[in-house]
């Protein structure tokens, strides 16, 4: 059975996990350059390819050289390290909120899965996560 600790707790695949509440407001955005980025800062997610720099930041750290931006987002973490071989975590947090028209920008780390929504939608998404058996600090 594939398990992943998380702060004295396994995820067997029945037990809700632990999502945390990110305080700040957030922007997406396209850069031209990555040295448009200041990489001081505390939270940013950076994602390059043949066809864009895309950058998930704080707004207040925004870069003022973006190519295109969308303001108004705010965010949650599943709590503790997820293993890789995990199956249908972030599938089951996005269908929850999806069934009750919410959409997503997904973010992933070596460690854990962010989610975004729309800051008009992020107390409606805690509160109906939160009615399905997730915790939410």
């Amino acid at each position: 059975m594939n398990k992943v600790k998380t702060k004295n707790k396994q995820y067997n695949g029945d037990m809700k996990m632990e999502l945390k509440k990110l305080e700040h407001r957030l922007t997406v955005c396209k850069v031209g350059s990555v040295s448009d980025i200041d990489l001081d800062q505390d939270f940013y997610f950076i994602a390059k390819t043949d066809e864009e720099i895309s950058l998930v930041c704080r707004t207040i750290d925004t870069p003022r050289n973006t190519i295109e931006r969308e303001d108004g987002w705010r965010g949650f973490r599943i709590q503790g390290v997820l293993d890789f071989s995990l199956i249908g975590i972030l599938s089951k947090l996005s269908s929850i909120l999806a069934d009750n028209g919410i959409g997503i920008f997904a973010v992933s780390t070596f460690n854990t899965d962010y989610i975004l929504v729309k800051e008009k939608n992020f107390e409606k998404a805690l509160d109906v996560l939160a009615d399905n058996g997730y915790t939410v600090v």
